[in-house]
């Protein structure tokens, strides 16, 4: 098996309930490691761009997605993280549990922590993380630079500025 990268953000409800330690260490249960990461304020074009596909999927819940992950229902920071190693996305996806809480075993991250708020139909379901190879790659990208990750499995390619830099490729 190929070594394989996700990403998982802790989102704001993960930070604002105290769960970030809880949750990395039921994610040190896969014996992957954490290779890049950091805590950030989401701008609202990062929260669109990630959330995208909710904007032709489901229109109604776009706006509150979107608002969820810059912080007006809790905090305004998430903790990004990116775990590497054999077969990542679905070790992670799995002790994750259902994108949905409700339907989440109870035992998973989602299913202990997460719930669905009644008033913006948001699931508030503490934890993302990328559900396949190919997002994984495209997410990593978008909330990550290559100099903020310790093993980079992703083309980078020298960009020649005024000091000189990378960026993926």
């Amino acid at each position: 098996m190929v070594a394989q990268q996700s990403l998982v953000i802790v989102k704001p409800d993960g930070l604002v309930k105290s769960l970030t330690g809880n949750i990395i260490t039921t994610l040190s249960e896969t014996k992957l490691k954490i290779v890049g990461a950091k805590i950030l304020k989401v701008p609202k074009h990062l929260a669109e761009r990630h959330y995208i596909h909710l904007k032709k999927e489901k229109p109604e819940v776009f706006e509150n997605v979107v608002k969820y992950m810059m912080g007006e229902f809790h905090t305004d920071r998430v903790l990004a993280l990116v775990y590497h190693g054999e077969n990542a996305v679905e070790m992670v996806r799995n002790i994750c549990g259902s994108t949905n809480p409700e339907d989440a075993d109870p035992t998973s991250i989602r299913g202990r922590y997460g719930r669905i708020n009644s008033k913006t139909g948001v699931f508030e379901n503490v934890i993302h993380a990328s559900d396949s190879a190919e997002s994984a790659e495209k997410e990593i990208k978008m909330w990550f630079t290559p100099e903020e990750i310790v093993d980079k499995i992703y083309p980078v390619k020298k960009v020649k500025t005024n000091r000189e830099e990378t960026e993926w490729a």
